[in-house]
């Protein structure tokens, strides 16, 4: 038989002599159609009449209360004795005798002993108490139809169960178990502590203290705390419970710890890869140089990418990061192993089906497992291929800009791509559904969060707008203070849990914003002309790297660093 190891056998109360028929396994079902009208009342030990009602600082806790959820928390963390210490000189029970009562009759499978203890709880409202016979009966369906007594289990179906009037789908599912039990499938009965939790969850919760309510309430003051500090980006996500916390704007990079100098004109874009080991950037010198991120945070030359005739626009990871993706400007898409540094495949517009087309690739991306990459032509359609140089799928926008980005979930239901200059859509491939992200000025970019749940999207008009995309798109924070009037800008996600958003400037300046609150934390200076593109290390939250028109890569930490 399953006991509460939660609490000592002392505080399981047994029925006195005169209830032992009322609450034994072979009485009679008791009647619980009709639940008691008498009005709901709390036990005497939830009303805060001892040593004063409330305590703390400002008044807010009720004693009686605070000591329940404190004697749960010991018996839960399985400090028996220390638990029932505190009942004895509080003189505060955690539970009722009543409840006791109830809790002893379910955790031994009693069914109808835990309807009859139901009924003496006090309990007024009539939907629960018919939600809570209603779980207890099923139990007790279960249970009959388990041990072979299928007519008891059906009298149980049409005289309990069915005349509590709620929850039909249910009863017919259980009535189905009658045919197929042992055949096509039916259900065993829950253990007595899952039966005990859901039934919780219907109950006052005044009768009995939810499982870790401590724990929980502690986590939900913690969650607090880390919201509001606007500078939470430690390498330690762990909080001490030992004093509020708030970090210190030091936790944020914004000192300049190394200066990359490796092209030889404009650098455009700059990406880390998946790991966070290694960062890509491309420059209008018509290279792309894969950076080594050491041990000790320092970054060195790994590989110069040569091959491009134009300038090379984007760079992306597959998944591994073994392999890295670069497009020219208006040319074609070539693939590099990361060890190596070679060229292992070159992509032109013809060779995936865009022969008609007298325009060259302005973006390319890996998707999903890397088997598969996205481009896109000038002003023209994006494109899925293979890299066997079959074209899986074609997608026609309305631009007729020469910005344009993509994304693909990682399960590749959902495709994002620049639908016109002021929208973006959303494919899910399955449905055949498309949703949409409207705005009321062009867009030049955008990126997808970590947990594809969020888009940040740029726009020409100095704005960076955050949109949710879980369900229907909806715009939920705008960061702007930078500077954008011709060139395209990009931003990123960042930080801890990606709890802050980052720009480039053409005023030179690196932007940092705090994502919940779009509050503008830190404007960097360091770079001597327009700061292009910007990374943060997914490793490492105090990583930060910017590109930048001064040919330089400028990679940003924390004082410590």
């Amino acid at each position: 038989m399953e006991r509460n190891l939660d609490e000592p056998p002392a505080k399981r109360i047994k029925p006195s002599s005169p209830e032992l028929g009322k609450f034994s396994d072979n009485s009679s079902p008791p009647h619980h159609s009709n639940p008691s009208d008498k009005p709901m009342s709390e036990p005497s030990s939830s009303r805060g009449q001892i040593h004063g009602d409330m305590v703390g600082s400002k008044g807010l806790i009720n004693r009686v209360e605070f000591v329940r959820v404190i004697t749960k928390t010991l018996y839960t963390l399985g400090y028996k004795n220390a638990g029932a210490s505190l009942e004895q000189e509080s003189g505060i029970q955690l539970h009722s005798d009543s409840v006791n009562l109830f809790r002893e009759q379910v955790l031994s499978r009693n069914w109808d002993g835990s309807l009859a203890a139901l009924h003496i709880l006090g309990i007024s409202d009539g939907d629960i108490v018919r939600s809570a016979s209603f779980l207890i009966l099923e139990q007790k369906f279960l249970q009959l139809l388990r041990n072979g007594k299928a007519t008891d289990a059906l009298e149980v179906l049409r005289r309990e169960i069915t005349p509590l009037g709620i929850n039909t789908k249910r009863i017919h599912e259980l009535c189905s178990y009658m045919i197929g039990f042992g055949k096509i499938g039916g259900e065993s009965p829950s253990s007595p502590m899952k039966v005990l939790e859901e039934l919780q969850k219907l109950l006052p919760p005044y009768l009995m203290v939810a499982e870790k309510r401590l724990e929980h309430l502690i986590e939900e003051a913690l969650t607090m705390q880390k919201n509001a500090c606007p500078f939470h980006n430690p390498l330690d996500s762990s909080l001490s419970l030992y004093a509020d916390h708030r970090c210190r704007k030091d936790q944020i990079p914004s000192q300049t710890t190394q200066v990359l100098e490796g092209h030889t004109d404009e650098v455009w874009f700059v990406r880390f890869s998946n790991s966070g080991r290694y960062l890509a950037s491309s420059s209008s010198d018509k290279s792309a140089i894969i950076w080594e991120v050491n041990e000790d945070g320092k970054l060195w030359l790994k590989h110069t990418l040569c091959g491009h005739l134009k300038p090379v626009v984007t760079a992306s990871w597959n998944p591994d990061d073994t392999q890295l993706l670069t497009c020219g400007w208006e040319e074609d898409i070539r693939r590099w192993d990361v060890e190596s540094g070679e060229c292992i495949g070159s992509y032109q517009r013809e060779t995936i089906g865009f022969i008609s087309y007298g325009f060259g690739f302005i973006s390319c991306g890996f998707i999903s497992d890397g088997k598969m990459f996205f481009s896109c032509l000038n002003g023209m359609d994006f494109c899925i291929s293979g890299f066997n140089w079959e074209r899986l799928k074609r997608l026609k926008g309305q631009r007729n800009t020469n910005f344009s980005d993509m994304a693909v979930t990682k399960d590749n239901n959902i495709i994002i791509f620049t639908d016109k200059n002021s929208a973006l859509q959303l494919l899910d491939v399955a449905l055949q559904k498309k949703r949409f992200v409207e705005e009321e000025h062009t867009i030049t970019s955008f990126s997808l969060s970590k947990d594809e749940d969020f888009l940040l999207v740029d726009l020409v008009n100095q704005e960076i707008h955050l949109w949710s995309i879980k369900d229907e798109p909806k715009l939920v924070m705008r960061f702007n203070g930078h500077k954008r009037t011709q060139l395209l800008i990009r931003s990123c996600f960042g930080g801890l849990e990606q709890g802050f958003v980052a720009s480039g400037s053409e005023d030179s300046r690196v932007y940092i914003w705090h994502r919940g609150t779009g509050t503008l934390l830190e404007a960097l200076d360091g770079h001597s002309g327009a700061v292009n593109c910007v990374s943060w290390n997914p490793a490492n939250p105090h990583m930060l790297a910017s590109a930048s028109d001064d040919w330089t890569i400028r990679v940003w930490g924390t004082k410590t660093c």
